[in-house]
């Protein structure tokens, strides 16, 4: 017999309680996964989206959560009866898509106004149950997209909206903002077009605790605004890349906090100085040596023996960008040796460059210097932005997953899902 067909049975008889520790309508609300909720009738429909059954059971508040404000809960005076009946999509009972029936009434509350009484089964707003929806953040969090609207029957936009509530109302109950003290700032690009989003990590937890579309001093004030006056003085280092204008609203919002320059975007200035270095004179001699550019830019423990060939070659060949190679080489154990050996070295590599006759490398010298406190700090306090570039690189992998976001808001809501360390367990799991 169906599964459907097995349910609908027992129910029909759920006041026959002889011989059972409990009646039979209280096993499926069991089932359901819900308190403080009254089963009535079940019936089985057709299906109006596509060929098949439904099952649909009749449902309503006990009397303990029955005429409550949806917001606060707060037992409210009734309003009027609002839409009539509503319908929420549950779990499927074997293989039947199944709803949850019942009539949703408006309540007035002293603080929120007029607005459609709680029921213990599903969040304001939604169309379906918290057991559905939280298995549907659970599985979004674990599996690709195609494999969770297969098996759970929703859109990918339908997934995405429930994503963003059960996000809502998990941040809703901590404060991800509180007990911050070091932390990067950085921005991502999750969309063609110049779109991108502003990410704060902690560095000492490595949680993702705030996310915005935008990149500039309006959108990384919008955060130094939620964080408040009083824990913004309390942030003690802010690791960011080189970009001005998050220097600049650190420096006006926390000014107490050490703003320390990440070493990996300082080595791929340099990087990029040096690829520029390699085509113009690789242009001027006609060498047209495809192991080169590996050669100079990839770290020496990682060549390849052909590369290895090829950087013996330029050493000889090429003196020019063999220097620029070494220039290289000598800023990246600035940032390993670090400390005060480590700013000695760096003000060596400063008078190099200067008279190396590159000029690529005289270019690169100057911001060197400008930035040079920022570096100084860096190697003082040993903090990076490698938490933010882990998290940008697991955002673009769930936008890749997802082939894509419709908005930003829920590409946010799955990164703080998967790296704001949210907790979450399949319902009935502990």
């Amino acid at each position: 017999m169906p599964c459907s067909a097995v349910v609908l049975v027992l129910l029909r008889n759920r006041n026959d309680g002889e011989g059972h520790g409990m009646r039979k309508a209280r096993v499926f609300g069991q089932l359901l996964g819900v308190q403080g909720m009254v089963i009535g009738d079940v019936t089985i429909e057709a299906d109006r989206d596509c060929d098949g059954e439904i099952l649909v059971v009749a449902v309503r508040p006990d009397a303990r959560s029955a005429g409550r404000c949806g917001t606060c809960r707060r037992r409210c005076p009734g309003y009027d009866s609002g839409a009539g009946t509503r319908r929420w999509r549950t779990v499927d009972t074997g293989t039947t898509r199944t709803f949850l029936e019942a009539a949703a009434p408006r309540v007035r509350c002293p603080e929120h106004g007029v607005l459609v009484a709680h029921v213990p089964w599903a969040r304001p707003g939604a169309k379906c149950t918290y057991l559905l929806e939280d298995t549907c953040a659970w599985l979004a969090k674990n599996m690709a997209k195609n494999a969770v609207t297969e098996f759970l029957r929703l859109s990918w936009r339908t997934v995405a909206a429930i994503v963003t509530r059960v996000v809502a109302d998990l941040t809703g109950r901590t404060d991800q903002l509180d007990g911050l003290r070091r932390i990067g700032i950085d921005e991502i690009a999750y969309r063609k077009g110049h779109r991108y989003l502003t990410c704060v990590v902690d560095h000492d937890t490595g949680r993702l605790v705030w996310a915005h579309e935008g990149r500039n001093k309006d959108t990384l004030t919008k955060f130094f605004d939620a964080l408040g006056d009083t824990r913004s003085g309390l942030l003690t280092h802010v690791s960011a890349d080189g970009a001005e204008w998050i220097h600049a609203v650190v420096r006006q919002q926390a000014p107490q906090a050490v703003i320390c320059l990440d070493p990996f975007h300082v080595v791929m200035w340099c990087t990029k100085a040096l690829d520029k270095v390699r085509r113009r004179t690789l242009e001027q001699a006609g060498d047209g040596d495809r192991n080169a550019r590996w050669a100079v830019i990839k770290n020496p423990a990682d060549l390849t023996p052909e590369q290895r060939g090829s950087l013996a070659r330029i050493k000889t060949t090429n003196t020019a960008l063999y220097r620029a190679y070494l220039l290289k080489e000598q800023l990246r154990a600035v940032f390993a040796i670090k400390g005060q050996r480590g700013r000695v070295l760096l003000a060596g590599w400063i008078a190099w460059a200067r008279r190396s006759r590159l000029p690529e490398f005289v270019k690169l010298a100057r911001t060197i210097v400008r930035f040079q406190q920022l570096i100084w700090n860096t190697l003082r306090h040993h903090v990076s932005n490698a938490l933010s570039e882990a998290t940008n690189t697991h955002i673009r992998a769930l936008t890749k997953r997802a082939y894509g976001y419709r908005s930003p808001e829920a590409l946010i809501a799955m990164a703080m899902l998967t790296r704001g360390g949210l907790t979450l367990d399949l319902p009935g799991r502990n």
